[in-house]
């Protein structure tokens, strides 16, 4: 299926082009999402038409990005989980344990899914890179301390 990508979408395209996804990818996820819009002769000319609004709404999405990756850059979130003796922790700390971390510091704009664990959920105590991904253009590195509790 063809259709016109209404923001930039990582490995995939930018505003306006007309890429050529899966059948399944467009249908439960692209479309219901607002990122992109099947590529018919009308939609191609309303899409046109709106372009500079477009232009303009992303342009504003990457400097919120922007203005919040330099707030978050070089910070270290400690999150507290119970561990045992040996530093292994009981449970992990997730996505939505650094989510939850980060409003507490006042940054509510960062959802779970923007959470990059490169490999997978924290399951020992001490210092682990985290990266952000706020915008496609704007990844923010972070560092997460997990401190044990005792049970």
């Amino acid at each position: 299926m063809q259709v016109i990508l209404l923001e930039k979408v990582v490995n995939l395209g930018n505003l306006g082009e007309v890429v050529r996804v899966r059948d399944g990818y467009a249908r439960n996820f692209l479309i219901p999402q607002r990122i992109a819009r099947r590529a018919t002769e009308t939609a191609l000319k309303e899409f046109e038409a709106r372009r500079a609004e477009l232009e303009k709404i992303q342009a504003d999405k990457l400097a919120v990005a922007q203005a919040t990756g330099e707030k978050l850059a070089n910070l270290v979130l400690t999150v507290s989980q119970k561990a045992g003796v040996d530093g292994r922790l009981f449970g992990s700390v997730t996505s939505m344990d650094i989510t939850a971390a980060l409003s507490r510091e006042g940054f509510t704009t960062v959802e779970k899914s923007q959470v990059r664990l490169p490999d997978g959920a924290l399951k020992a105590v001490g210092e682990f890179p985290v990266s952000i991904a706020l915008h496609a253009d704007v990844v923010v590195d972070i560092t997460v301390r997990v401190q044990g509790e005792m049970a």
